[in-house]
This record gives C-alpha cells, structure tokens and sequence, in this order.
C-alpha cells in the first residue's frame, strides 16, 4: 500500500494550494484528481483578490498569475464598485484572470515541488483510526495517510463521508452559464429585467484604464438568470429559451464549450475537521459567485491550514494546533455567506430593490463605508481573533521594506520558505529564542516610515511582532518580551532543551 503524509482530495485552486504549501516545507503529500490534465472546460471564477495576490507573493509566485492576467479594481458590493487604490499594499487592486489559466500555474508551481498526483481517479471512501487514514480510490486502489483533506467542492464526498453537517439556505435563484458561439454580434455587457439580472460578454479581453474592452469575434460567456430555480441538466436548448426571454433572440446560439447551472445556496460545514480528516475550499462552504469569494476564500483556507498541518506532521507542534484551523477560517466563511446573500438580495429585479440599492450605492461612495467594505471583499480586512493587544495582532503583515544588515528586504521575501519571523525592529540582538531555533527565524532590522493598514489607518509602530507563515501576526510585543514564550509554543510548538 503507498503511503503519503498527506492526501488531498481535489485537484483545483484550494487543492494546488494546499499541496504547495505543504511540499514546501517537506511534507509528503499527494493530490487524487478525477481529471487526466489539469485542462478546465470553460473559465469558471474570473480573478484574485487583492489578499490572494498577496499570498501568492509571500511565497514568491505572483509574478506568474500577474504577467498573464489584467490588473484592475474587482473588488465591489452588490454591483457598486469599490476602488482600493489608496489601499497600503503594494498589491492595491485585484486580478482578472481565468480560473483555468490560475490552475495551470498553479500546477506548474506544483510540479516544480515534484509532488505527485493521481489522476483520472477519485477517492470513493476511507476508514480512520489514531494512527491514519486508509483512502480508497476508484481504480481500486489504496492509499495510507496520517491526514486527508477533502478540498473535492461543494458535493464534498469527504464531506459526507465523514458525516460533517452541511447547515444552510436552500437555493432561491439560480441561472445558466456557458461558453458558446453566436451566429450574431450579441449586446454585450448586462442586463436587468423582472426575470433577474444576465450578461453576455467576450472570454477574451482586455482592461484599459479600468475598462473592459471586448475582443471582436470568438467564444462568447453567457449568464442568463432563470424564471424559477432549474434542477435538471441544462442544455443548449434552455439556454436558447432564456435567452429569447431576456433579450428577445438567441442571437444564434451554437457549439456549447460548457453549459453548467449556479445557484445562490448558501452551506457551511459545520466542523473543518473530523480527527484525521480536514475540509478546505468549497468542501468546506458554498454560496453564489457574486462578489468573486470562493476562489479566494478557498486558496486562503489553504494557506491557514498548509502550515499548522505542516507542523503536527512533523510533530513539532501537538494536534490540537489543526483546532485553530477552524476557530480562524469558520467565522471568515460565514462572513462570506452572509455578505454574499446580501448581494444576491440586492441585485434582485424589483423597484423596491432598486431603490435600496441605490442607497447603498450612496453610502458606499462615502470614504469610510468604503473602506471598510473593500477591505471586507478584498480580503485584505481578515482579522482573526488573537486576543486583546496591538492591532497588528492577528491581521496580515504589511509587506515593508526593511533595511537590514545584509541589505534591503521586503517582509514578504522572508515568507517564501513558509517559515515563521520574530521580526526586530528595535536594539539589535535583544532578543533569544534558541529553543526555537530552526524553526522560527529571527531578523534584526529597520523600518522607516508610516504603519498603515487597510480600513484602520495608521497605528503606532510596533518594537517587534511575531509572524506567522500564513502572513498573519501572532504577537506584537518589546524587548521585555512579555508573553513571546507563551506565543511561540502556541504556535511553533514548545521549546526544545539543550
């Protein structure tokens, strides 16, 4: 029987993520994937967040996804947009780039940290006990692991499997979504009538100075909302019905690429995780696109995990470290749920509707709603709660530009090992974590300039703090080093004797 240190279930952004994450720091992981490439029919989820960018430039890849996608200012609310242009990050504004195209580099990212993926399989089961995990795959096969995460979607059989509760809303609206070819110039762009809202608009394009500017000719993305929730298969033919009913023609539909159904059902598992088996990524929550979350959400669910798994697999944090797992992402994706319901309630066909909508429009133009809800939508606002202490504490490190000894150094460059940083910013040498050594690196350093962060402004400029793999801090604190001891065994695992 192959044996892995980890197995994840699921090949697609969350999956990718969550195995780069963990190849890099030496854990023997795996990914079963049903699909023979990594090839996606159709585009799915359109682009990156601002925080996701950030994540993928704390491990030094975000060049990849940058160079092949436009940059523009996605984040919004119900349709208002919402421009973080005078955010402080270096990565103030989002990504419009196709999800097949962030899967392929991400599977390239992947490739390079030679972990292994079977494909043209799926996991149909497992049995766990204190010492593993035995997953069964569809060719018959078995593989032994210490943990396996399902980040297989939002039928999760992972999920179900091991009996985690998927507590929500039951779908209201639902509508159609395809790639296909027009035998007619269509009216781009969106449209709202009583039946809801639909758009038709080019798969290939650009962004010139925040516009979308379509590309003539070629494949043509259709969304057209349903008069009542479908359940069936959607066929070319349904999509032809709801077209002539939004628009008046079908504009010559033909040569589907893909035709698939969303709906706006809004689940949460109720636990991440069942002892040895872990959710990451739809698996873990569901709800409509609106707003571009899932994608994000499920790459950053990665990213917290990666590294606390990381540690209990080498067994130098306990496993009560994973519980913070869902202590931290939970409330995160139920924040989601419901500012994604909300949208869905707002971009809703009515006269009533609209004219709430346009005070909400009204009230997001004013600066400090604005803020707080593109910090919100963006992910750049993720706070999770450490404790009482410096509000640095328990949000994202702000990528600085040190000045060290050895030279000039982003905050971020220190993060492309995914290794955890005591950062120093006062008297050098002050401080002594021996009993960490190897595990947490220590940078005496300088910094000179504004602490800022995003929806809160400036704060007072911290002596040291301590930070986590993930980006996030997890002490702030001075050379008295009050409660450092307590942080690092926390969360690096206790302290090793001479």
């Amino acid at each position: 029987m192959t044996e892995h240190a980890v197995v994840i279930a699921g090949g697609g952004p969350t999956g990718l993520m969550l195995a780069g994450e963990l190849a890099l720091v030496g854990v023997d992981v795996a990914i079963v994937e049903r699909r023979g490439s990594q090839d996606l029919p159709g585009s799915r989820a359109g682009g990156l967040h601002s925080r996701t960018i950030e994540v993928l430039d704390q491990r030094g890849i975000a060049d990849r996804f940058l160079s092949e996608g436009q940059v523009a200012q996605v984040a919004g609310f119900a349709s208002v947009r919402l421009d973080i242009s005078d955010f402080p990050t270096r990565h103030n504004y989002g990504l419009g780039l196709w999800q097949n195209h962030i899967e392929r580099i991400l599977a390239g990212w992947v490739g390079e940290l030679a972990v292994p993926i079977y494909r043209e399989r799926e996991v149909t089961g497992f049995a766990q006990d204190d010492t593993g995990v035995d997953v069964q795959l569809s060719d018959g096969q078995s593989l032994l692991a210490e943990y396996l995460v399902g980040c297989d979607g939002g039928r999760s059989l992972i999920r179900k499997a091991a009996g985690i509760e998927f507590p929500g809303w039951d779908p209201t609206t639902s509508a159609l979504l395809a790639e296909v070819e027009l035998a007619e110039e269509p009216e781009l762009g969106i449209r709202r009538t009583p039946s809801g809202m639909h758009a038709l608009g080019k798969v290939e394009y650009e962004i010139k100075d925040g516009e979308v500017v379509y590309k003539p000719g070629g494949t043509v993305g259709v969304m057209v909302t349903e008069s009542q929730v479908g359940t069936s298969e959607p066929t070319l033919r349904d999509l032809s019905e709801r077209l002539i009913a939004a628009y008046g023609t079908d504009y010559g539909i033909h040569s589907p690429t893909w035709i698939t159904r969303f709906t706006d059902m809004t689940r949460q598992a109720a636990a991440y995780r069942d002892r040895r088996v872990l959710l990451a990524g739809d698996a873990a929550h569901v709800h409509s696109p609106v707003g571009g979350q899932g994608l994000n959400t499920g790459v950053q669910d990665a990213v917290n995990l990666g590294w606390k798994l990381a540690q209990v697999v080498h067994r130098t944090s306990p496993e009560s470290l994973l519980d913070t797992y869902h202590a931290e992402r939970h409330p995160v994706a139920a924040r989601v749920l419901r500012t994604t319901m909300a949208q869905v309630a707002l971009m809703r066909a009515d006269d009533r509707i609209e004219a709430l909508r346009d005070t909400v429009s009204e009230l997001l133009s004013m600066d400090e709603p604005r803020k707080r809800f593109a910090a919100m939508m963006s992910g750049l606002g993720i706070h999770y709660d450490l404790g009482e202490g410096h509000p640095l504490l328990g949000r994202r490190m702000p990528d600085l530009d040190l000045v060290t000894a050895n030279g000039p150094l982003r905050v971020f460059t220190l993060l492309h090992d995914a290794r955890p940083v005591l950062l120093n910013l006062g008297e050098p040498g002050g401080f002594d974590i021996t009993p960490w050594a190897g595990r947490v690196q220590l940078i005496d350093a300088e910094y000179v300039g504004t602490w800022e962060l995003p929806a809160l402004g400036a704060v007072t400029a911290p002596t040291a703090v301590l930070i986590r793999p993930d980006g996030y801090v997890a002490w702030v604190g001075d050379l008295t080093q009050l409660g450092l001891h307590d942080a690092l065994t926390t969360w690096f695992g206790p302290p090793t004797t001479a």
